[in-house]
C-alpha cells in the first residue's frame, strides 16, 4: 500500500514540511501580521453568525439538539464545560460545539466560501465561544485581537481542509468531513497543545469527521444539513484526545502531496475576506432565484397576484432542491421553488418567511404548483465559482419578464454592504434578543479589534447562566 509519506516523497516533499507551515500558522499567527480590513470583516462575520445563531434559537432543530447536548454529552465532574449559545445550561466542550453548530446549521443563513462548496463559519464560531470559557478556567482571558486571530487562523485553515478533500475524492461531501480540522486548530491553539498534539488532533479529527455525501442531503433534505454538528464534534473531540495523548493518522488533507499546494499560501493569501454573507437563511443555490424575482418584483411594480407561472432556470446541484411546497423549515431551506414564490408574495426571505404560518401561505403554494424547473449547461459550469440563475415570470395578462443571468449577491464579486450585513444581523437577533442586548452583542463584536478590548462581553452576552 502506498503511503502519505511514500507519496509525498516521490514528490519530493520532505514529510514534514506542509505540517510545519501549519504549524507555524495555527500557533504563530499575530492579530499584528493581519491586515485591518481582514480583521473587521472577521468581525461582521463573527457577528453575522452570531445573529443566525440567536434566529434559529428556537427551531425544533436546533432545540432537540440542546436537549441531546445537556442529557447525552453532559461533562463529568472535572471536565472542561461550557454553556450552550442563547441557552445557558452547560455540556461538555464536545457537546455544547455540537449542539451550537446544529443551531446554526439549521438555519442556513450563515457564511460560506466558494471553492469549498461548504461553510466555516458554522463552527469556528462556536469554537471561539466555548473556548473562551474553557480558557476563562485559571488561564488569562482571550483578548479581542487573540480572538479575531484565533478565529481568522480557523477560517483559513478550514478553507484549505475543504478545498484539499474536494480535489481528492470523487464525492461530494458535507462541510462536516472537514470543517472539523478548523476546530481542531482552534482548539490545539486556546488550550495550549504542543505541534506533535496538533499533528494528532488533525488527523483524528479527519479520520473521524463524517463523510456524509452532500447531495444525499439535498435530495432527501431533513436535520442533517451540512454535517457540520459532527464536524464540530469530531474537531473538538479529536483536540481533546490528542491532549490525552491518543493518537491519529496524518491527515491527507494536510500532509497527502497532492495537498501540498492548496497549502503553500497559507498567511501570504487570506481567504477570510472572500468568503459571502448570505441575504436569506436558505440555501445558497436558490439565492440568485431569489434575486432574480425580487428585482423583477421592483422593476415591474409587481403582486404575486400578476404572476401565472415561473420558470427557473440554474445549474444541475440547484435543480435537485426540493421542489413542492415543504412540510417543514428544514425542508424549505433546500427548497427552490418555495422561496422564490415566497420572495414574490412576501417581497423578501427572512426567518419569518420560512417558519410557521410562512410554510402554509396558499398565494405562495399557487406559485410553487406552476414553477417549472430546468437546468442551463452554461450554469451548470459556473459552479462553484458562481452560483448562477435566471427567472422568466409569465403574468396572467400574457407578458413574460426575464430577469437575464444573476449570479448569488453578497459574495466579493458583488458584495452585501457593511449597512445590509448590520441589518440583516438586527432582523436575525431582534426578534430574539431584543433591541439593546442586540445592539450590545453588535457593539462588543465591532470593538474587538480596538485596543485593550477582550472577548469576555461578548461571551457573556451570548451564553448568559
Amino acid at each position: 500500500m502506498t503511503t502519505v509519506m511514500d507519496r509525498q516523497a516521490a514528490a519530493g516533499i520532505p514529510p514534514a514540511e506542509t505540517f510545519a507551515r501549519v504549524a507555524d500558522f495555527v500557533f504563530g499567527l499575530q492579530a499584528g501580521t493581519i491586515p485591518a480590513q481582514v480583521r473587521h470583516f472577521a468581525a461582521l462575520l463573527l457577528l453575522d453568525t452570531l445573529g443566525v445563531a440567536a434566529a434559529a434559537r428556537d427551531l425544533e432543530a436546533a432545540r432537540i439538539a440542546r436537549e441531546f447536548a445537556v442529557g447525552q454529552f453532559a461533562a463529568g465532574p472535572d471536565a472542561a464545560a461550557a454553556r450552550l449559545l442563547f441557552d445557558g445550561r452547560r455540556a461538555s466542550l464536545a457537546g455544547a460545539a455540537f449542539a451550537a453548530a446544529a443551531q446554526i446549521d439549521n438555519l442556513d443563513g450563515h457564511d460560506g466560501y466558494n471553492p469549498t462548496k461548504g461553510h466555516i463559519g458554522v463552527v469556528v464560531v462556536p469554537a471561539l465561544l466555548l473556548f473562551a470559557q474553557d480558557r476563562a478556567q485559571g488561564r488569562p482571558p482571550i483578548s479581542g485581537e487573540e480572538a479575531l486571530a484565533a478565529l481568522i487562523m480557523g477560517y483559513e485553515v478550514g478553507a484549505r481542509a475543504g478545498i484539499a478533500l474536494h480535489a481528492s475524492v470523487c464525492d461530494y461531501h458535507t462541510s462536516g468531513a472537514w470543517n472539523g480540522l478548523a476546530v481542531a486548530a482552534m482548539a490545539a491553539r486556546l488550550r495550549g497543545l504542543s505541534a506533535g498534539q496538533l499533528r494528532e488532533a488533525l488527523g483524528i479529527g479527519e479520520y473521524h469527521g463524517p463523510r456524509s455525501q452532500m447531495m444525499r442531503g439535498i435530495d432527501h433534505p431533513t436535520m442533517v444539513h451540512d454535517g457540520s454538528a459532527w464536524g464540530a464534534l469530531a474537531g473538538v473531540t479529536a483536540a481533546l484526545l490528542a491532549e490525552q495523548g491518543f493518537t491519529g493518522a496524518p491527515a491527507v488533507t494536510v500532509e497527502g502531496a497532492e495537498a501540498a499546494s492548496v497549502w503553500s499560501d497559507l498567511g501570504e493569501q487570506w481567504v477570510v475576506d472572500r468568503h459571502y454573507i448570505k441575504p436569506y437563511p436558505i440555501c445558497r443555490w436558490a439565492h440568485a432565484l431569489v434575486d432574480a424575482a425580487l428585482e423583477l418584483r421592483t422593476r415591474h411594480g409587481l403582486q404575486a397576484s400578476d404572476v401565472a407561472a415561473i420558470e427557473l432556470t440554474a445549474f444541475h446541484e440547484a435543480t435537485r432542491l426540493y421542489r413542492a411546497m415543504p412540510p417543514s423549515t428544514a425542508v424549505a431551506q433546500y427548497a427552490i421553488s418555495f422561496p422564490v414564490a415566497a420572495a414574490l408574495v412576501a417581497g423578501r426571505v427572512g426567518v419569518v418567511e420560512i417558519t410557521g404560518a410562512g410554510l402554509a401561505d396558499a398565494e405562495v403554494a399557487r406559485l410553487v404548483a406552476a414553477t417549472t424547473v430546468r437546468e442551463s449547461a452554461e450554469y451548470s459550469a459556473r459552479f462553484p465559482a458562481g452560483r448562477w440563475g435566471d427567472v422568466t415570470l409569465v403574468l396572467k395578462d400574457g407578458r413574460c419578464l426575464d430577469s437575464g443571468p444573476h449570479n448569488a449577491r453578497g459574495g466579493p464579486e458583488n458584495p452585501l454592504s457593511e449597512d445590509e450585513i448590520l441589518g440583516k444581523y438586527r432582523d436575525f437577533a431582534g426578534p430574539v434578543l431584543g433591541p439593546a442586548r442586540t445592539q450590545a452583542l453588535a457593539d462588543a463584536v465591532l470593538r474587538l479589534a480596538e485596543p485593550g478590548a477582550d472577548l469576555a462581553t461578548v461571551v457573556e452576552l451570548v451564553t448568559p447562566p
